[in-house]
């Protein structure tokens, strides 16, 4: 059995198929966390590290591996820069906690196959110079933070006008208030008619290149159309849970459910309650990552957006 601690991420955490002993929400300080767990017996703790107070504090965490069984702590990272920074990984690995991840999805995986130095070493600086952190932190963010945060979002169709193209704009819509976004949409130019220039097409090469180029950007939103999904370092892929819709997809390809087993699946466009996901799930054997109802384009900060976007990790919009 396992314990969760939750902040920020707690609707994400909530998503794991995992067995839970025990689950508490809202910051804590490590010695908060030794009372509430220390004569408790569990196989991990999963802690959202915005659940510990003073988190972006590397000795937070030389706190925590002190106070615990390292081997039993997996922490959900958040996207901060301090906190993806060369630094602070390097840190996490010196003081012995192997287990970190900023996909909430890869949680179960690091319950039943715990990472060991071998598997984060090239996360540790051994020359590191623990008097002049704060420097240190300064360089590793100009050089790297780009390449450590940058995540690039692929969305695909797979029933058909599942929205994709909407959704991504919306998305960016709402993103760009607290990030650095760009939205690309991939052999198509749907995205001309939402009148507005900061929207880019471009065919699968020259996507690529634009891609590769934008290192300034924390967030990269693909309209994948046909393009390839290599070029993202993560897919989601809508289905919009009409009859009409399922069936036509089913009929197209009866594999189709066993192909998306173990991905990102989201309802987009859905009118299904809750009840009627679990069905969905039951009837399709699969799992959804998220539920999308209808969504009004035409507002400039929607909630329902909104919280998607937290459930994707983005931690930023809740501030």
């Amino acid at each position: 059995m396992n314990v969760i601690v939750s902040n920020k991420y707690q609707t994400l955490l909530g998503t794991l198929s995992i067995d839970v002993i025990k689950s508490i929400n809202g910051e804590f300080s490590v010695f908060d966390l030794v009372n509430q767990f220390g004569n408790l017996f569990f196989n991990k703790i999963i802690i959202d590290v915005t659940a510990l107070k003073d988190y972006e504090n590397v000795n937070t965490m030389q706190d925590l591996s002190i106070n615990f069984d390292r081997n039993k702590i997996i922490l959900l990272l958040d996207d901060s820069p301090i906190v993806n920074s060369s630094m602070y990984l390097s840190k996490l690995v010196s003081v012995g906690i192997y287990n970190f991840t900023r996909n909430v999805e890869a949680i179960p995986f690091l319950i039943d196959n715990p990472n060991s130095y071998k598997d984060v070493v090239d996360y540790q600086n051994l020359n590191e110079d623990p008097e002049n952190n704060k420097t240190m932190m300064g360089q590793s963010l100009e050089k790297n933070t780009s390449n450590i945060t940058q995540r690039i979002i692929g969305f695909k169709n797979v029933t058909e006008h599942a929205g994709a193209t909407t959704l991504v704009y919306m998305l960016k819509k709402n993103l760009q208030k607290a990030y650095n976004v760009m939205a690309l949409e991939i052999n198509n130019t749907d995205f001309e008619y939402f009148n507005d220039r900061t929207l880019e097409s471009a065919d699968y090469m020259n996507a690529s290149f634009k891609i590769s180029n934008a290192r300034d950007k924390d967030v990269i939103l693909v309209d994948l159309n046909d393009g390839p999904e290599n070029i993202c370092t993560e897919i989601i892929y809508l289905v919009e849970p009409g009859i009409i819709k399922l069936n036509k997809l089913i009929r197209s390809d009866h594999k189709i459910f066993e192909k998306l087993k173990g991905k990102k699946i989201v309802l987009n466009k859905s009118v299904l309650n809750d009840k009627d996901v679990k069905d969905f799930e039951h009837e399709s054997g699969s799992r959804v990552f998220y539920n999308l109802p209808y969504l009004d384009e035409k507002l400039d900060n929607n909630t329902k957006v909104n919280e998607f976007l937290i459930a994707l990790g983005f931690a930023r919009i809740d501030e």
